[in-house]
Formats: structure tokens, sequence, C-alpha cells
């Protein structure tokens, strides 16, 4: 039955390709035609070439209705929907194919040219052309039909002067700033911009105090009497404004009610709020403002943080967010709402009350992922979390999370060395700076935060070697804006040592020497920084850049203290400390093509001194290549370092290939293919390359890097449902390093249709969210 419907649905995909303009214009009812769009021609000799073509563009855009989309010059949608027919069901095939993949036709009939001429008309006087005279007409040829436009703009009106009424105290408040206003002299006439200004105007009144302010009450009084096609502007108050508008606020008392409970029945917000405001005696007060919390639940000093402003303070719009956004970013209350209200007897002065519901306190959550890697691992994990919130009365947070998962060797020859791993981690958020006597603020509508972390995993390779991992740290969190993001651990504790190792997995130590660096005891102690700009927030079809950038330092403190040295090596714990510099930066760039679809490009620079106490980074900080987020055509961690060749065949498994240094380079072409279906066509390329070579040959950073770069290409799938994103790749090398220098180079070796080199070279992944 699955057959016959997908042979089916691929017969009418054929038929649409072949046959599916003919069929589209058979379906037009009787006396109408196929609108297949419309023209927008300026006749003017006042403007330049590129105006004109500019402003035609813009013009076709507000045309409507849009003829059928066009997919290789087909109109493909078109043709699914007249070849569904009128299916039974909505939920069958054809159903499927006429209303998710199919386009009714857009017809002539449905083509209003007044209308259309009265929004081109609108939109050219609205931007100067205030002697625009626009025609259109409609042309049919047999069962095709579009539509012109011709305009005739005239001169574009442009502004003389530009003046702001100083008649009372509000307009000299806004004349202030009229340096900067976006009514320039000499700019063409625009209502968009007036309109601008007019919210201009509102945000700079808003920062002096005038809360009850509004957009509306500006006019811009517009006079085209000045001749030689010019118009003066005048900014005005509308008269008749309510004198509480017009005036500067100060702050006077603040309130804060930090268990509000909404009464959802009464239908009135403001209502339940009112009945929360009572008398002072009632509330704790607290660093100049007042909080009614009858059970203690919240300290004050967690509002002292979020609290922008202060008493006797004149009201400003970014203090007033930024509270309302700090309160939000507490992590604590369902919702926050806010309320000001004059004084009573003195309408110069806002009380500002802030009612805050709050969540529920203690809460667990289950996380279950499934991983497919390049390598032939599969496996799965578990993640049971418990989180309670405010918990110790001053907004903390206190998270434990257990982890359990497996992966398995499924493919290849190399079965059987399974991987299991469990461990516990507790992480306590605190909703602030925790410097010893320092009081240390951080500005804007970001709550910082200090982490203190501790962790705990055992990692155990079936037949090779069972790991015991320690992490400890404690840092700050803190953010500027919505783009910059900032953390920083001055304590960052690693400690890493084998439980044990086989007698197989020894052997091949002295086989192969990188394993080695893999069950070596570890300990790290040092500082860590981390940097993050992105200017995409959370979407991807955008022109933007994203940064991220890591510093780690670490045994500088202990190698002073110990004397440690590359020929007198010290240990602490058993284990010998690591100290090195590590530096990393990601770096990406997103050119927007068209609506959707964008050109995503990605560069990894990482790089490394390992000095005194250690030759190379400690295992845990070394640089990884290849994989479904890397270079996803070659198996998860197995390219380089450099040209060196692992030995898999005496090992009996696939080793880990680590480096000091990394290079990788990622270019991706994505688009959207229909409803949640994203389709990718990738180049990747990159190495990691060690510090000292040693015994492994070819493994060392030289000058001839560049021609040590590994490249793949592939194509692939994204299932983006917004809340979760399936990723489909395919991908097979191009360049291989390890291969003797001259015949890296394997393009004349791609054979598609060769089962043996299909087997050795495509590489299949799956992974969730896009790889960068």
């Amino acid at each position: 039955m699955m057959f016959r419907k997908a042979k089916y649905f691929y017969l009418l995909i054929s038929c649409a390709i072949i046959g599916g303009a003919c069929n589209n214009l058979k379906k037009i009812p009787a006396g109408d035609a196929l609108y297949t769009g419309a023209t927008v021609k300026i006749d003017s000799t006042e403007l330049s070439k590129k105006k004109k073509k500019s402003l035609e563009s813009e013009l076709h855009s507000l045309v409507r209705p849009k003829p059928n989309k066009k997919i290789l010059g087909m109109r493909f949608k078109l043709s699914m929907y007249n070849l569904a027919g009128n299916p039974k069901k909505e939920t069958s095939l054809r159903g499927w194919l006429k209303n998710k993949m199919g386009e009714p036709p857009v017809l002539l009939s449905d083509v209003n040219v007044e209308r259309n001429i009265q929004v081109l008309q609108s939109t050219l006087e609205n931007t100067g052309y205030f002697k625009a005279v626009v025609e259109g007409d409609t042309t049919i040829d047999g069962k095709t039909a579009t539509a012109q436009y011709t305009v005739q703009t005239g001169i574009q009106y442009k502004n003389r002067n530009v003046f702001f009424d100083t008649s009372g105290l509000i307009q000299k408040a806004i004349a202030e700033d009229s340096s900067i206003s976006l009514l320039k002299k000499g700019d063409p006439f625009d209502l968009a911009a007036i309109k601008s200004e007019r919210i201009r105007i509102d945000g700079i009144l808003k920062e002096k105090g005038y809360y009850f302010f509004d957009p509306n009450f500006i006019i811009v009084q517009t006079d085209t009497t000045a001749g030689n096609n010019q118009v003066d502007l005048k900014v005005k108050v509308k008269p008749g404004i309510a004198p509480t508008s017009l005036q500067p606020y100060t702050i006077n008392d603040i309130f804060f009610f930090p268990t509000f409970r909404p009464n959802t029945g009464s239908g009135n917000a403001n209502a339940n709020a009112n009945a929360m405001d009572t008398s002072k005696k009632d509330m704790i007060f607290y660093d100049g403002y007042y909080v009614l919390d009858r059970q203690k639940q919240y300290k004050p000093r967690i509002f002292e943080d979020a609290i922008q402003f202060h008493k006797g303070e004149l009201y400003n719009r970014t203090d007033h967010s930024a509270t309302v956004s700090r309160l939000v970013n507490l992590g604590l209350f369902r919702f926050v709402r806010n309320r000001m209200e004059p004084v009573p007897g003195d309408s110069a002065k806002l009380n500002v009350y802030y009612y805050m519901t709050p969540m529920q306190r203690q809460s667990l959550r289950a996380e279950i992922n499934g991983s497919t890697k390049s390598n032939n691992l599969t496996g799965s994990s578990i993640t049971l979390g418990w989180r309670k919130r405010n918990t110790f009365h001053g907004g903390e947070l206190l998270s434990i999370d257990a982890t359990g998962g497996f992966e398995v060797q499924v493919g290849g020859q190399l079965r059987g060395y399974n991987t299991f791993r469990y461990g516990l981690r507790s992480t306590l958020s605190i909703p602030r700076f925790v410097v010893p006597f320092i009081k240390w603020n951080n500005a804007g509508g970001f709550v910082p935060r200090t982490e203190i972390a501790l962790g705990f995993e055992k990692l155990i390779r079936n037949k090779l070697y069972t790991m015991n991992s320690f992490q400890a740290s404690f840092g700050y969190i803190w953010k500027t804006d919505i783009k910059n993001e900032q953390k920083f651990n001055p304590i960052a504790i690693t400690y890493v040592q084998p439980a044990s190792i086989s007698d197989q997995y020894l052997d091949s130590v002295a086989k192969n020497p990188i394993l080695g660096r893999t069950i070596a005891k570890q300990f790290i102690l040092g500082a860590t920084y981390n940097y993050n700009y992105s200017e995409l927030q959370d979407n991807i079809y955008k022109t933007g850049i994203y940064f991220n950038g890591n510093a780690d330092v670490s045994g500088n403190i202990i190698g002073l203290l110990t004397g440690a040295s590359e020929s007198n090596p010290k240990s602490i714990f058993d284990a010998q400390f690591s100290q090195y510099i590590r530096l990393e930066a990601d770096f990406r760039y997103y050119l927007k093509l068209a609506k959707w679809t964008v050109l995503a490009n990605r560069i990894i620079l990482g790089g490394s001194v390992p000095y005194g106490n250690s030759r190379s980074l400690p295992f845990v900080k070394q640089f990884f290549s290849g994989g479904n987020n890397s270079l996803r055509g070659f198996r998860s961690r197995s390219v380089g370092p450099g040209t060196y060749v692992s030995d898999t065949i005496s090992t009996g498994f696939l080793p880990d290939q680590p480096g000091d240094m990394k290079l990788e380079l990622n270019t991706e072409l994505r688009t959207k293919l229909f409803s949640i279906v994203h389709g990718a066509i990738f180049i990747d390329a990159g190495n990691v390359w060690l510090t000292h070579e040693d015994s492994l040959t070819g493994a060392g950073f030289s000058k001839s890097f560049l021609k040590e770069l590994a490249v793949d290409a592939g194509v692939g799938l994204r299932f983006d449902a917004s809340f979760l994103v399936l990723r489909l790749d395919v991908a097979f090398p191009l360049r291989k390093p390890f291969l003797p220098e001259g015949d890296r180079w394997v393009l004349d070796e791609i054979k598609f249709g060769s089962g043996p080199w299909r087997r050795q070279n495509l590489i299949f992944n799956i992974g969730i969210g896009y790889p960068f």
C-alpha cells in the first residue's frame, strides 16, 4: 500500500514537471485568464537611472495580488494544485498535495487595477511626489493576462526649512535635541521620516521624565507654498493635550509585591493589583523601597540589584525598561506587571508599583537524546534534572543533573568497543556578582550571575579503559545587551584519572603513541574567559555576524610556586599538572541572498602554547577535526594531526586524533525547499596539528600547513520545526591529507556508482540543530 502511494506521488511529480504548463491553462475558468504578473514603468526625466530602477522595484512590490510562484521557470505549486484534483479527504495524499504543496491559480478577476493605482499614488505622494500621475491597464493574451502601470512622478519636493516650536516648557525640551532630528533640510519630503521623528521625540521626552506623553501628541505641519518644489515643516505639539501629559515626573515611592496572585476569575487585572496596595506599616522598607512579603520568601536585597532608579530621580524610560527586564530575567517570576500612578495632591511625582507572580519553586525535568555519529557510533543518553528556584531566598537557582548514556559501534569492522558514561553535575547560580569586599554592579536590563559548579563523570570504553573526571568552577556571566555576553571563571579545575586500563590498550599505546594521551592523568587549575557576540538572535535567514572567543590559561601560579619546568616536571594529586595558554576563535558571516536563502560561512582558529610543565595540551583541552559539526566528509575526530596516519588495523579500534592547533573553514548554501524542509550544499576544510611532533611523523605544525588541509563536500536536508531541527547530511572527501603530497586531491577517484567507493567514502551524519 505504501509502495502504491509512493508510486502515485512520484507519478504526479513527473506529470507536474512534464505537462504542468498546459494543464494549468486548461483549468482556467471560461471568461477569465491566468494572471502572470505586473510591470511598473516610470516615465520621468528628473530621476537618475539608478533612482528610477529603485523606485520601480519599490512600487512593484506594492502591487497586489502576486502571481503564482515559479520554480525554475515553471509554476510547480500551481501544477500540483491542479493535478491533485478534488480530494475527498484533506488528510489523503492528494489532499496534502493540493493544500500543502499546491497553490490555487491567481486569476485576472482577482486583480483590482484601481485599488493598485490608489496605493501607488498614495505611496508617491507620501515620499514627496505631490504631482505624480499613475495609470494602469491589463493585457490579455489567450489564457494569460498581465497588468501594466505607468507612472509620471514629476519633481520630488524637498524640505526647505524645519522649524521647532519653542512656545512652552515641553516645546523647548523637544527643540533641545533638534540637531539630531530625522527631518533634515534638503532631504526629500517623506511621511515615513515624519512618523519616525514623532517616535524619536517621544523617546527623548520619556528620558526627560514625560511619562504620560504619546507620539500622537506631535504634529508636523507641511507648507507646500514655499515654491521651487520645496516644503517648510513645523514640528508642534497638538493643542488641547491634558496638562498631566505635558510635564516631567520624578520618582516618589517604589513598591514591590513579589507574591502577587492575580484573580483570573475577576477579569480585571488592574483591580487585583490595586487590591494589593496596602499600608506601608505592613511592608519592609529596604534601601529606599518597600516590599510586601508577609511570608518572607524573598530577601529584599534581590530587588536592590533589579531596581535601576531611586526616589527623587527624574523618570526615564531606559531605567524603567531595564528594571522590568531584570525582574523577568531573575527567572523567579512567571509574570511581572508594572504600574505608575501620580501621587495624589502632587501631580509631578510618580509612585511605582511592581507586581510579580512567582514560578513554581521546584521542578523536575527529563531529557532523552539519540545520536548517530560519522564513526558508526549510535547511542542514546538520558538526563534527569532537579531545579530549586530561590534556594536561599536570595534569588538563587540550584540545579542538579544526573546523566547516563551509551554509544555502540553498529557498522564497519571495528565493533565491540562500546562506550558507557554516567555523571552528576550541580550548579548554584546567584543573581549578582559575588566579589569579596567589592560591590560590583552591571548596568542594563540583564541580571549578572555568579555560578559555582561541581561535577563528576565516569567514562567506560569497553575492553579498553575506564576514566574518572572531576570538574569544579567559580565564575561570572553577564550581558551588556542582547548581542553581547561574557563569561569569566577565575577558578576552573579539572582532574582526570584512569580507573583501569586493559592490557590490549596498553599494547596499542606501544604501537600508536597518540593513544597514550587519552589515558594520561591530568590536573588543570587555571582561568577561562569567553566572549560571545551574535547579530542573529535565532534567525538564520538574515545577514549578520557571529563571534565566539575563548581564552584558557592554566598552571601559572602553581608553576611559580613549585618551580616546574620541562626538565623538572611537578605533580599534584599524583598527576603532572598542565601549563598552557589556549586561544580559540569561531567567526561566522551569514549573507542573505533571498528571502529563504542564505550563504553561511565559518572559520575556526585554535592555537595553544604548552610550556613549563607541559609539552602539549591535556587531552580534554585539545582540538579535534572531523564529524557532523566539523568536517562532515570524515569520521568523527579522525582528521590529522597534520599528515599523520593512524594505525587502526593493529590497534583494532578507531582512536581520537587530537591536536594543539586547529584551522577549519566551512561554507554552506542554505535554502528553504517547502514547508519545514530546508536544503543545503556545503564544503568543509580543515585539520589539527601538534606543537611538538615527537614520534608522530607528520603531526607537527609547519609553514606547509595549508598543503595539509582535508577538504570535503556534501548535501543535506534540515527539517526545521522551530522548536527542533533534525539534520541529515551526506558528504565525501575531496582531499585526504594523509596521502603522499601530490596525491591528496581525490576528485578523479569519485565514483558514485561504485559500491566499494561509497562504502569507503560516503559519510552519513544525523544531527540536531544546524552545524553552525
